[in-house]
C-alpha cells in the first residue's frame, strides 16, 4: 500500500467518523422528541479498480418497527373510540341522576308522588295541591333538560365530527406534500430522514380517528389505507366530506337524511350495518353518539315520558274529561299520541287546566281536570287514583324498553339501569383499549433511541476517528523521513 493510498483510506475514515458522529449527536438530543427515528449511518467500502481505497457514506437510516408501529396506531384509534363511548355514556347516567341526587329523575319522581300523598291527605289544602302541580312541573322539567342535554350531547358531537374531518383533510394534504418532497429531495441526493418524520407526525393526528394502514414504496412515498381498505393517500390525497349541522333535535337523523353522512372523495361512506366505513376509530365513536347512542338514550327518555303521560290518560282514571282530551301530562297542550313518541321528552308539559298562571286552578287536581266548577273539598277520590296509576304496575308501550309490566318509579330506575350498564360495558372495553395501547406504546419507546448505547458508539467512533488521525500522522511522518533522506 503506498502513502498516498494510505492517506485517502484515513481521510475518508475521518470522514466517516465525523458524519457518524453527527448523527449519534442527533440521536442524543433528539431522545425526547415524540416521532423521531433512530438514525444509523450506512457506509459501504471504496474500491478504485480491483483496490479498496477506504470508505464512503452511502447515506443515513432512518429506523422504524413499521409492525409495532401499525399495532400502536391501531391502538390509538381503538383507545379513542373507547374514551368517546365511555365520556357519552358517563355523561348520559349523570345527567339522568342517581335517586340519592335531589335533581334526577328518581329523585323528582318520588318527590312528586309525596307531594301527591299529602295532597291527598289534605285535598282542602291549597298549598299542598300547589305543591304537587309543581312536583309535577319539576317532573316535565326534568324530562325536557335531558331531552334538551342529549341533544346537545349530539350537537357537540356532530361538531367534533367536522372539526375532525378537518384535520383530517388538513394531514392527508400535508403528507401528500411530503411526498412530493421526499422524491425530490432523493432524486437531488438529499437527506430524508427528517422528512420521514414529519410524515409519521401527521399520520399520528390522523391515527385517533381512523384504523389506519400504510405502505412505503421503495422510492420512500408513503401510501395510506383504513383498516377497511379505503384509500386515503396513493400519489393524491383523499378528501372526507361533511356538512355540520346548525342545531340539533331529536328528529334529526342520518336515516332521514336530514344530517350529514360522510364522504370520501365525494362517494357515500356507509356508516351503519355490517360493516361500517372506518369502525373502531374515534370518527365512527362520535357517528355513534350522534347517531346511535343519542337517539337511543332519547327514545328511553321518550318512552319514559310517554309512559308517565299515558298514565294520567287512562280511561276511567278522570272522568271529568271529555275524549280526546289530555289529562295531566300533554304534548305541548295536546293529548299525548305514542305515534309521535319522537321528541315527547322535550315536548311534554303539565295541563294548563291546572296551572294558575296560565289560567288554569289548582282544584281541578282533586276534582278532575275537566271540571267547571270546584267540587267538595274533602273528596280526595281522584288524587289517591293518581297516585295509584304512578305506582300500579302497567305494560310499558314504547318500543325503547320491553312491554313488561313496571310501575312508573321502576321505569325511571330501569332507564338508569340501563345507562349505568352502557357506561359500565364502555369502561371496560377502555380499560382493555388503554392497557393495550400502553403496552405498544412502552415496546416502541423501548425501540426508540436508547441514550446509552448512542454514547457507546460515541466512545467507539472516538477510537476510530482517532486512529485514522494516528495513520494520517504516522504517513506524515514518513514521508518527512522521505524528504530528510532525498535531501
Amino acid at each position: 500500500m503506498s502513502i498516498s493510498s494510505a492517506l485517502s483510506n484515513a481521510l475518508s475514515g475521518l470522514t466517516a467518523s465525523s458524519r457518524a458522529a453527527d448523527v449519534v449527536s442527533s440521536n442524543i438530543a433528539n431522545a425526547m422528541t415524540d416521532g423521531y427515528g433512530t438514525r444509523r449511518l450506512d457506509v459501504a467500502s471504496r474500491t478504485t479498480g480491483i483496490n479498496g481505497s477506504g470508505v464512503r457514506v452511502v447515506g443515513v437510516i432512518r429506523q422504524e418497527d413499521t409492525v409495532l408501529l401499525a399495532q400502536r396506531r391501531i391502538a390509538s384509534a381503538d383507545l379513542g373510540a373507547s374514551q368517546t363511548q365511555v365520556n357519552f355514556m358517563t355523561r348520559l347516567e349523570a345527567l339522568i341522576g342517581a335517586p340519592d341526587d335531589p335533581g334526577s329523575l328518581s329523585a323528582r319522581m318520588a318527590d312528586f308522588e309525596g307531594k301527591l300523598i299529602s295532597a291527598a291527605n289534605n285535598p282542602w289544602n291549597t298549598t299542598h295541591l300547589s305543591a304537587a302541580v309543581q312536583g309535577a312541573q319539576s317532573i316535565a322539567g326534568a324530562l325536557n333538560d335531558l331531552s334538551d342535554e342529549i341533544q346537545d350531547e349530539r350537537r357537540r358531537a356532530d361538531a367534533n365530527i367536522g372539526r375532525s374531518v378537518d384535520q383530517i383533510n388538513a394531514a392527508l394534504e400535508g403528507l401528500e406534500d411530503l411526498n412530493k418532497r421526499i422524491l425530490s429531495t432523493r432524486a437531488n441526493g438529499g437527506e430524508v430522514a427528517s422528512l420521514l418524520d414529519a410524515q409519521g407526525q401527521l399520520v399520528e393526528q390522523i391515527a385517533p380517528y381512523i384504523p389506519l394502514q400504510t405502505r412505503r414504496e421503495t422510492n420512500g412515498t408513503l401510501n395510506i389505507y383504513s383498516d377497511d381498505g379505503n384509500v386515503l393517500l396513493s400519489h393524491r390525497a383523499a378528501t372526507l366530506g361533511f356538512d355540520p349541522a346548525p342545531g340539533m333535535d331529536p328528529h334529526l337523523a342520518l336515516a332521514n337524511g336530514n344530517i350529514s353522512g360522510l364522504t370520501l372523495n365525494g362517494r357515500e361512506m356507509r356508516l351503519d350495518g355490517a360493516y361500517p366505513a372506518f369502525e373502531g376509530g374515534q370518527l365512527s365513536a362520535m357517528f355513534a353518539v350522534r347517531d346511535t347512542w343519542g337517539p337511543a338514550a332519547q327514545a328511553r327518555v321518550d318512552g319514559v315520558a310517554l309512559d308517565l303521560a299515558q298514565r294520567f290518560d287512562a280511561a276511567g282514571l278522570d272522568p271529568s274529561l271529555t275524549p280526546g282530551a289530555p289529562g295531566l301530562f300533554t304534548d305541548s297542550g295536546t293529548l299525548v299520541d305514542g305515534l309521535n313518541e319522537v321528541g315527547l321528552a322535550s315536548r311534554l308539559r303539565v295541563n294548563a287546566a291546572v296551572e294558575p298562571e296560565n289560567g288554569g286552578a289548582l282544584w281541578r287536581l282533586r276534582d278532575g281536570l275537566g271540571t267547571v266548577t270546584e267540587g267538595p273539598t274533602g273528596n280526595a277520590t281522584f288524587l289517591t287514583a293518581q297516585i295509584d296509576a304512578l305506582a300500579n304496575p302497567r305494560p310499558t308501550t314504547s318500543t325503547a324498553f320491553s312491554a313488561t309490566s313496571r310501575s312508573m318509579s321502576g321505569l325511571i330506575a330501569e332507564n338508569l339501569s340501563l345507562a349505568g350498564l352502557g357506561r359500565s360495558t364502555a369502561e371496560m372495553s377502555l380499560s382493555r383499549s388503554s392497557a393495550q395501547h400502553t403496552a405498544l406504546e412502552a415496546a416502541e419507546l423501548a425501540g426508540g433511541v436508547d441514550t446509552d448505547d448512542e454514547l457507546h458508539r460515541l466512545l467507539r467512533i472516538e477510537q476510530m476517528y482517532a486512529a485514522n488521525a494516528r495513520v494520517i500522522n504516522v504517513a506524515q511522518q514518513l514521508m518527512d523521513e522521505l524528504m530528510r533522506i532525498a535531501g
